[in-house]
């Protein structure tokens, strides 16, 4: 497991699913996305990309400060019917994998960057038949206007014509309600966020949006040391180079592509460790600028 130290917190990355799968996968969700400006991109390789193969990861990170132990993003959980094959029925070992880390009755708070369904999944897991959550003495931070989207989302289907077909596949909002995101509302375990909002001292969610309306990354600040943990944000590690490709699974992909640009912007050739949450090893990277472009360094041990 990858852990990295910001001043006093302590950031361990939990995975869930990881491992080197086909560049298909990119050229799936990434309309734009060719393996002609992929080749461009020289350094993807040998970190981020091997051949015809892309290094990807659905992970947890566990957050530790002086006072509180944060889960951001649960992943895809067990169990759970999903119309995407990569995350239908899966039956992984990833609640003993954490436990090993932080055993889950310490977990005082759980943030979502956003509701989608590699994002939530761990938030609940069936016991005797029942949907319920799985860190039993955390609250769940949600932000409001994201919530509020979705609800509505599921309430009137027609909100999904925006989307193609395997998008609307790979979000799969309805099932992902029922047994990830309602089920920690209806037990009264939501605290609503705000964008911009510092939810304990050290840790703030920023808005970037695009992706979904509501999507935050997370800052974290302690002493003179920064991280942020950008959520989906980046998808792959290519759209650092090429902020202009968006993913099918993005709400608003205007948007989405100038969040990215201002992310950029903002954070290259700064001292800031950068944590993707679907970067394969290494998942901690600094960003520099490259030309008129971006481009990922990974971060020393």
């Amino acid at each position: 497991m990858e852990q990295w130290k910001i001043g006093d917190i302590v950031v361990t990355k939990v995975p869930e699913i990881a491992g080197w799968f086909p560049i298909d996968l990119w050229l799936a969700v990434m309309p734009d996305c060719t393996l002609e400006a992929v080749e461009q991109l020289e350094w993807l390789s040998p970190e981020y990309r091997r051949g015809n193969e892309i290094n990807l990861s659905i992970h947890t990170l566990l957050v530790e400060t002086p006072t509180h132990k944060i889960i951001i993003d649960t992943g895809a959980g067990n169990g759970k019917q999903r119309q995407w094959e990569l995350f239908h029925k899966l039956e992984t070992d990833f609640l003993s994998r954490l436990d090993d880390v932080c055993p889950r009755d310490e977990v005082d708070m759980v943030i979502c960057t956003h509701l989608h369904t590699d994002h939530v999944g761990w938030n609940t897991q069936l016991v005797d038949g029942r949907w319920v959550p799985t860190f039993p003495h955390a609250r769940y931070r949600f932000v409001r206007s994201e919530y509020d989207y979705w609800t509505k989302y599921v309430n009137d289907s027609s909100t999904a014509d925006s989307y193609t077909e395997f998008a609307q596949q790979a979000i799969d909002v309805h099932e992902v309600y029922r047994d990830s995101i309602a089920p920690i509302v209806e037990a009264g375990l939501v605290d609503w966020l705000e964008p911009n909002q510092e939810v304990v001292p050290g840790v703030t969610v920023i808005s970037t949006p695009g992706h979904t309306p509501g999507h935050v990354s997370v800052l974290l600040e302690s002493g003179d040391e920064t991280a942020v943990i950008a959520g989906d944000l980046f998808h792959a590690q290519a759209q650092v180079g090429r902020s202009d490709w968006s993913v099918q699974m993005d709400t608003t992909p205007t948007k989405a592509t100038e969040t990215r640009r201002t992310f950029l912007e903002r954070f290259a050739d700064t001292s800031t460790l950068v944590l993707g949450s679907h970067f394969g090893t290494p998942t901690g990277n600094y960003i520099q600028r490259d030309g008129d472009s971006f481009k990922l360094v990974p971060a020393k041990d």
